[in-house]
C-alpha cells in the first residue's frame, strides 16, 4: 500500500498505480470491478483511494470535450505584467469564465492563458472588454489554435 515518507510525499506501490490506471480507462469503474480485477477486496480498494486522495496524488474527474460543448476557438494568450504582482493579475484573470489555464511563466511573457470561446465575437468581447480592463496588463499577444494535434490532460507520470 502506499506510504508516506518523512517529507509527506506519497509514494505508489504496484496496487496503486494499476488502480490509478483502471479509473484512467475507465473513470465510472466501481470499487468492486477494481477489486475483481486485481484479486484485492473492495474495501482495499476504497482505502488506497481515499489515501491518494486525501495525499492529493488522485482526483477522479469529468472531463468535457471544447468542441462537443460548442466552443469553437481556442486561444493561447500570453500576457505582460507591469506595476502589479504578475500573480495577483492572474488569479483575477483566473476568475474570467472563458479561461481555462492561468500559468505563471519566465520567458518573454510573465503570463500564459488558455481561452475557450464560442465564435470570434465571443472572443473579440474577451479580449476588448474583459481582459483589458484587469490593472496590472501592459500587453497582449493571441495566437489562436487552428487545430489540436493534441489534447492530454493526463500527462502525470507514475
Amino acid at each position: 500500500m502506499a506510504f508516506e515518507p518523512a517529507d509527506g510525499s506519497i509514494v505508489l506501490d504496484e496496487t496503486d498505480k494499476r488502480i490509478v490506471a483502471l479509473l484512467k480507462a475507465h473513470g465510472r469503474e466501481t470499487n468492486r470491478d477494481i477489486a475483481r480485477a486485481l484479486k484485492i477486496s473492495p474495501t482495499n480498494v476504497g482505502a488506497r483511494i481515499r489515501r491518494m486522495e486525501d495525499a492529493n496524488a488522485l482526483r477522479v474527474v469529468a472531463v468535457t470535450d471544447f468542441a462537443a460543448l460548442g466552443y469553437d476557438v481556442l486561444i493561447a494568450v500570453g500576457i505582460e505584467v507591469g506595476g502589479r504582482a504578475a500573480e495577483a493579475v492572474g488569479l483575477e484573470l483566473a476568475k474570467l469564465p472563458a479561461v481555462f489555464s492561468v500559468h505563471l511563466v519566465t520567458g518573454a511573457r510573465d503570463l500564459e492563458l488558455l481561452v475557450a470561446v464560442k465564435d470570434f465575437d465571443e472572443l473579440r468581447h474577451f479580449l476588448e472588454n474583459e481582459i483589458v480592463h484587469i490593472p496590472g496588463i501592459r500587453r497582449i499577444s493571441a495566437g489562436l489554435a487552428v487545430d489540436v494535434v493534441k489534447y492530454n490532460f493526463d500527462r502525470v507520470p507514475m
